[in-house]
């Protein structure tokens, strides 16, 4: 069986205050965009043992590191069912902040789930997701929601957007979210994700902020610069997502950009 893994971007990203398990509280809306992974799934009748390969782009770690054999561990603990052949051919970048590794783990509960009929109620299933990644839980239902605690509190957001197009700039390198967390200053904003989201996008760039642009920007200036020129552009709203590396834009259409030839750049279109 064949899925489609999605990506996300965060629009405004607050981190409040770091938690005594060691993780961050956090407020941000996750809206799922067109760029997607493959993962396939199937039983694996000839041997006893699960295979797990890969394509496209490289992953960043060892197979065994993958959150997609994480998952496929984590419900064998608690669920008995036979041997699976997964493959996964990667489309997301990798390091970018939109989720990939996040979503791919997510489908593998999914997927097994309903291969196997296996009997796990959503409550179960969620507690699964948010026990592998904190972006999990949010895959599991991709959707725009809101998200609060350490990614485990999700309530569904119904957002119009009044562009459509999305410029989607992925540079030649990535971020670790482990280590952009740690260098990060927990703050109560002034305004929140939501309050900020209620506003015509006109305001957003004065008031949806994504907490990680400081320090990112800071050590990375090329992507400062990034947003800048998508600004000039046209965009009525720039940021990073998550904690990078991936910066988006919102346009009314598809626009020359004048960007470094380093970057990649993903045109796609947006669905209320």
């Amino acid at each position: 069986m064949l899925w489609f893994p999605p990506a996300k971007i965060n629009l405004g990203l607050a981190v409040l205050h770091k938690r005594l398990d060691g993780y961050h509280s956090i407020e941000t809306l996750l809206y799922p965009i067109p760029l997607f992974d493959l993962l396939e799934i199937n039983k694996n009748p000839t041997q006893d043992t699960d295979i797990f390969s890969s394509s496209g782009l490289i992953l960043d770690c060892r197979p065994e590191e993958n959150l997609v054999w994480k998952a496929l561990r984590r419900l064998r603990k608690e669920y008995k069912f036979p041997s699976v052949k997964i493959h996964l051919h990667k489309q997301i970048p990798v390091g970018s902040g939109l989720g990939g590794a996040s979503s791919d783990a997510a489908y593998i509960l999914l997927g097994i789930k309903w291969l196997f009929d296996l009997s796990i109620s959503p409550s179960n299933l969620n507690l699964l997701a948010a026990e592998i990644g904190s972006d999990c839980p949010f895959f599991l239902k991709s959707r725009p929601r809101y998200i609060r605690g350490k990614g485990e509190l999700l309530e569904d957001f119904y957002i119009h957007l009044a562009v459509k197009k999305l410029a989607l700039v992925i540079p030649n390198f990535s971020i670790s979210t482990k280590d952009a967390y740690q260098d990060i200053v927990p703050k109560i904003p002034a305004i929140f994700p939501f309050q900020a989201l209620q506003m015509e996008i006109e305001n957003w760039k004065k008031y949806l902020k994504n907490d990680f642009e400081e320090r990112v920007f800071r050590v990375y200036p090329d992507l400062a610069k990034t947003k800048e020129e998508l600004y000039r552009a046209g965009a009525h709203y720039v940021s990073l997502s998550g904690s990078g590396s991936g910066i988006f834009g919102l346009f009314e259409s598809e626009t020359e950009l004048k960007l470094s030839a380093k970057h990649q750049v993903y045109w796609m279109t947006l669905d209320d």
